[in-house]
């Protein structure tokens, strides 16, 4: 799935203003100006816009426009990047090199496994760990499960997510370099077919501090699919 404009628009922003090349209160162009600057409707200026504020970097001002956030925090955005490589993801985030590796492997379902996927047990799965680095700082680890013969994620209509505080398994501990004891930020995830079938599960830990906020836009269906959907329902 392509990267929506104003997801790569707000993340070029979000650059710039965490490496410091747009400082704390500096103005941003009109949504005009911005529209004709990066070839768009100012309807996608408007939503880049409001990424950015649900995201703390900048801040509006009635009748002024909008400027640069005293102080930027980090927020996890959820789902749309999700369907982005992880290195687009983190690079959108980040002031400092991003290093990405991934360990892909078949595996057999276990008990657990084949009964958060819906499959019989034994069933061949494919199960990717993907680690992440900023700066040589360890800063996110997922451990994710695909059935083999199962439709691809992209069929996904519905995205689930429960995130907690809690004690992250032996290898994100280990890759996270997470003190005995202390609690990550632990995101787990479904992503579900119109069906309701669960084409793949995710277990993402991220050091507890990374993030100020998460941000949720879980429809994933497009948008004549969804308008069928409720149309059919009325």
């Amino acid at each position: 799935m392509a990267e929506p404009a104003y997801v790569k628009i707000a993340g070029e922003y979000a650059r710039k203003i965490r490496a410091g090349e747009l400082p704390p209160g500096t103005q941003l162009r009109s949504y005009p100006e911005l529209a004709k600057r990066h070839g768009v409707s100012q309807i996608v200026i408007r939503n880049a816009i409001e990424l950015l504020l649900g995201q703390g970097l900048v801040r509006t001002e009635r009748r002024k426009g909008t400027f640069v956030a005293d102080r930027p925090n980090l927020t996890r955005v959820s789902p749309e990047r999700q369907f982005e490589q992880p290195e687009t993801t983190f690079e959108n985030e980040a002031t400092e090199p991003v290093e990405v590796e991934r360990d892909i492997e078949s595996v057999s379902a276990t008990e657990d496994l084949a009964d958060k996927l819906g499959v019989k047990v034994g069933s061949e799965l494919t199960h990717v760990v993907v680690r992440a680095s900023e700066g040589g700082r360890p800063i996110s680890v997922s451990d994710s499960y695909q059935p083999v013969d199962g439709a691809d994620v992209s069929a996904a209509a519905f995205l689930e997510e429960t995130i907690t505080d809690s004690l992250p398994p032996a290898s994100h501990a280990e890759w996270l370099k997470t003190p005995s004891g202390e609690l990550v930020k632990a995101v787990f995830q479904r992503y579900i077919a119109s069906d309701e079938q669960v084409l793949m599960i995710s277990n993402i830990s991220y050091p507890r501090d990374r993030y100020d906020a998460f941000l949720f836009r879980m429809a994933l269906e497009p948008e004549s699919v969804a308008t069928s959907r409720r149309e059919t329902s009325t």
